[in-house]
C-alpha cells in the first residue's frame, strides 16, 4: 500500500488540493451537514494532505509543508469573497493537521524499514 502513495503521490495530492480548495471555497449554505467539528475536518484534510508527500518526496518536505500551509492561509483570505468565513483557528488546525501526517508518515516509513528488514 505504501508503494501505491509513494507512485501516485502527486496525482494523489493534486486530487486533495483541488478537493480542499472547492469544499473551502464553496458556499456554506450549500454543503451538507457532516458530523463532527470543523477544526475536525480541517485537521483531518490537511494531514490526508501531507500524508502522500511526505511519504514519497521526504527531501523536499519543509518546502511542500511551507506551501500547504500557504495555500491554507490564501483560502482562509479568499473565504470572506465567497460568502463564507475565514478563521486563523481554521489555519491553526490545517497546520496542526501538517504536523500530524508527516508524523503518520513516519512511523509508517519506519514501520515499514523495520519490517523489510526482518528476516523472512
Amino acid at each position: 500500500m505504501l508503494q501505491l502513495i509513494k507512485r501516485y503521490w502527486l496525482f494523489i495530492t493534486l486530487a486533495l488540493l483541488a478537493t480542499i480548495a472547492t469544499l473551502s471555497l464553496w458556499p456554506a449554505a450549500h454543503l451538507p451537514q457532516v458530523p463532527g467539528s470543523d477544526k475536525t475536518h480541517h485537521f483531518i484534510s490537511y494531514g490526508a494532505l501531507m500524508l502522500p508527500a511526505a511519504l514519497a518526496r521526504p527531501k523536499y518536505l519543509l518546502y511542500i509543508a511551507f506551501g500547504f500551509a500557504l495555500f491554507s492561509g490564501a483560502i482562509e483570505l479568499i473565504q470572506p469573497y465567497v460568502n463564507r468565513y475565514g478563521e486563523w483557528l481554521d489555519m491553526a488546525a490545517n497546520v496542526a493537521g501538517l504536523a500530524c501526517g508527516y508524523l503518520v508518515a513516519q512511523v509508517l516509513l519506519l514501520w515499514s524499514n523495520i519490517k523489510q528488514a526482518q528476516p523472512r
